[in-house]
């Protein structure tokens, strides 16, 4: 396993174990920022369709200013509810309690005063007649913070829990609200109206079920709809994780572990029907609306202090909750966080993280940041279309976190490593390239690729003439190096300058190549530029040697191109990027053959072929050099640009003897080459007229112009 692997394997260990835990044992310090992100699902997906058949009934500023300041007569609220069950409404809910007598009633006054009170109106009983005639659930509200003795009402409902655990899931009440007893064994049934906003104060979800004294109690959203259901029987099944389902009659409701039905807001405020209770009270309303419906009596009066948050609105009135919450079980599509939530979120962490430590990792940056957002907007949407099309809530938030901690690691890694890289880069070419390759190597460390492949190269071989006798006038190992160290610096000035890669220093020799590690355009030309800068400088370095060491140089060049094996080659312990092949032993040979030619540099037909720009080359010769079975031809750069006239002269001349020469008429040959030799003094001349004169003694009969070299 590689260390980046391991980096990244121990990464991700750590990542999922911090997750994990805080998932598992700190789930409420972040509830919040899941809750806030599934609010943000609820503003994209808008407002959606109610139920017709939920209308409520509002104890609004309008009838208030009618009927006068809340709490009402009783006499006046049993008009209401009268009217709604004369126009046929299917069941009433109270999101009220009447906790204490009207003290407006006549009777109650007369008592009060000590007065005859035998034949005066009782509201509290006009109220609870009221309310006994009629379909109407009365509501009552659980105490959590102090106990008292009061009694719940009774339910007329069978609650069952089946596989019941030791720990307690249900919320439990240390008291009760109930209405005045009078009213309260009037009504055929009760629920409780509590509403539990979560530590933000915001409405997200209800309890479906209270437990009080040791027994079950329903919301009066729950009442109302199993009244509705004539589901006689409630079922509550339990897991080892807590509450399984809810069942009533043939359905099935799938609420949290504790009982809670996440409600899947219909919309803002005043989503449902509204109708003033002033309306109802005087009869101004079309009986359409309330025959067979669920009727909802409750407040949005804002001095009554009945007002909510939810993620669909910042302020909407509590009865409109209890209206979601009926419409949600009518429908079944109720949000949904079942007792398994813990495992499918786990694995969603862990799959997460694997994916972005395991395989977004392998990814360039930009192909990484491409991946990362399209997994991020799949989660997010995932997400959303789970919650408004399966109706099951998964946790975002811990995802989303794992994915943020998971880049963060990756990107952290990967830092590490391309810096590792490019520390191996510096060390490995730090001395033998140029500033300038060295920085394009570290822009591009993850393309650049340092194991072996084949490459076209132009290689380089320059060697100084008689360097033993030099060391023997320098004697001092020192002046030696001082000496080398010179002139290895000037002619590494022209191969960095050329963007060549200096390949290693052997002795008094150079070897260097182009077009490796990084491709090099016409690195062919760039390679005998190089050269030709390096002769040109020939005399000022000259200058300045025979000034410090007291003697001057000359130096040969040899430049082939061809195919190579280019880099990291060595054993496991010990490797250098260097390059190997044919073309480079054939460059080896051209410097060498600088001497026998009395020239500076030479070049193989191969470099010849790739040149671009116009240079003044003459051919000097087709040779087959040791350890070589093809014949190849070399030639002579002498300057970059186009020939002088008296140069074209010399070269034509030059291409006439040399072509007699290659038709083995060395006789005429040899007599051209004299001319030439007399004419330009040039060395070449005088070293064909002499191969000539051989060649004419031998008497050759079949001559094909291959010199052939025995020795390196």
């Amino acid at each position: 396993m590689s260390s980046k692997l391991k980096a990244l394997f121990f990464l991700f260990l750590i990542v999922t174990a911090f997750i994990s835990s805080a998932y598992l044992f700190l789930p409420q310090k972040f509830q919040s920022l899941d809750n806030r992100i599934r609010d943000f699902y609820f503003t994209v997906r808008g407002p959606q369709k109610t139920d017709e058949n939920i209308v409520i009934v509002d104890i609004d500023e309008k009838s208030i200013k009618a009927l006068g300041q809340w709490p009402w007569e009783r006499d006046t609220f049993a008009q209401i509810l009268k009217n709604l069950s004369l126009d046929g409404a299917g069941i009433i809910g109270l999101d009220i309690v009447f906790s204490e007598a009207d003290k407006t009633s006549p009777k109650q006054f007369a008592k009060r005063w000590h007065l005859p009170s035998q034949n005066l109106p009782d509201t509290d009983q006009i109220l609870a007649d009221t309310i006994a005639k009629t379909p109407t659930i009365l509501g009552y509200v659980f105490d959590f913070t102090e106990h008292n003795n009061n009694e719940a009402p009774q339910i007329p409902a069978i609650f069952i829990q089946k596989h019941k655990k030791k720990r307690e899931f249900l919320p439990q009440a240390k008291g009760v609200l109930a209405n005045l007893p009078i009213i309260q064994n009037a009504a055929y049934s009760s629920g409780y109206m509590n509403n539990i906003p979560d530590p933000t104060g915001m409405i997200r979800s209800v309890p479906l079920l209270i437990k009080y004294d040791d027994a079950l109690y329903p919301s009066l959203a729950f009442e109302m709809y199993r009244i509705a259901s004539n589901a006689q029987k409630v079922t509550l099944h339990y897991s080892p994780a807590g509450i399984e389902s809810i069942e009533l009659s043939k359905q099935k409701i799938s609420p949290d572990r504790f009982g809670r039905l996440h409600v899947n807001f219909r919309g803002p405020f005043k989503s449902y029907k509204y109708i003033s209770a002033v309306n109802v009270y005087t009869n101004h309303i079309n009986p359409k609306d309330i025959a067979g419906k669920f009727i909802l009596i409750g407040t949005s009066a804002y001095g009554l202090m009945d007002l909510r948050s939810t993620p669909m609105d910042s302020v909407i009135a509590g009865v409109e909750v209890h209206a979601n919450v009926i419409d949600n079980l009518l429908h079944n599509d109720l949000l949904k966080e079942p007792s398994w939530e813990e495992s499918v979120n786990l694995s969603i962490i862990i799959l997460l993280a694997l994916f972005i430590f395991f395989f977004l990792s392998r990814l360039s940056l930009i192909l990484l940041s491409l991946t990362f957002l399209t997994t991020l907007l799949l989660l997010l949407y995932g997400n959303y279309y789970l919650l408004f099309t399966q109706h099951l809530i998964l946790n975002i938030f811990f995802p989303l976190t794992t994915m943020v901690l998971s880049l963060i690691g990756v990107l952290g890694v990967n830092f590490m490593y391309e810096f590792s890289q490019k520390e191996l880069v510096k060390k490995s070419f730090s001395k033998k390239v140029s500033k300038q390759v060295m920085n394009d190597l570290l822009s591009h460390v993850e393309n650049t690729d340092l194991s072996a492949k084949e490459l076209e190269t132009t290689i380089y071989f320059s060697d100084i003439r008689s360097f033993t006798t030099i060391s023997e006038t320098l004697k001092s190992p020192r002046r030696i190096t001082e000496f080398l160290n010179f002139f290895m610096n000037a002619m590494v000035i022209s191969i960095e300058k050329y963007q060549g890669t200096i390949d290693k220093f052997i002795g008094d020799a150079i070897m260097a190549y182009w077009n490796a590690p990084l491709p090099v355009k016409n690195h062919a030309d760039k390679a005998v530029q190089t050269a030709l800068e390096q002769i040109a400088k020939r005399e000022t370095l000259n200058r300045t040697i025979h000034e410090k060491f007291g003697f001057s140089i000359d130096y040969g060049i040899g430049i082939n191109t061809g195919n190579v094996v280019v880099g990291e080659i060595g054993s496991s312990g010990r490797s250098d990027y260097t390059i190997i092949g044919d073309a480079v032993n054939l460059a080896s040979r051209l410097e060498g053959l600088c001497k026998p030619y009395k020239v500076r540099l030479v070049i193989s037909e191969f470099t010849k072929e790739q040149l671009t720009q116009e240079y003044v080359i003459q051919m000097l010769d087709m040779v087959q050099v040791k350890g070589k079975h093809e014949p190849v031809k070399i030639y002579e750069v002498l300057t970059q640009g186009t020939a002088a006239a008296a140069k074209k002269q010399e070269l034509q001349e030059y291409e006439k003897a040399h072509q007699t020469y290659i038709n083995a008429d060395f006789s005429l040959a040899k007599e051209l080459f004299a001319i030439l030799h007399q004419k330009y003094e040039k060395y070449l001349y005088k070293l064909y007229k002499e191969r000539c004169e051989h060649l004419e003694v031998e008497n050759i009969q079949e001559f094909n112009g291959v010199f052939t070299f025995t020795t390196k």
